[in-house]
């Protein structure tokens, strides 16, 4: 994620997805994107390499602010 979205994730080639950017984002919806991508921008489809079940993992401790954000 950091390659694109920066190494603190607060944007890059990519947006930032820092909880507070994330917090008004229904968690289903960040899980499709990361599952699915976004067609017509460098956000690739991750789906060859997690099970969506693993892309709502991951969307629900992003919204969470994972990594810790504490000391930021």
């Amino acid at each position: 994620c950091g390659s694109c979205h920066g190494m603190q994730l607060t944007g890059g080639l990519g947006p930032p997805i820092t909880r507070a950017a994330l917090l008004d984002k229904p968690v289903g919806s960040i899980a499709a994107t990361i599952y699915h991508g976004r067609a017509g921008t460098p956000m690739p489809p991750w789906r060859a390499m997690l099970s969506e079940a693993e892309a709502l993992w991951m969307a629900d401790q992003l919204q969470r602010g994972f990594p810790s954000e504490a000391g930021r």
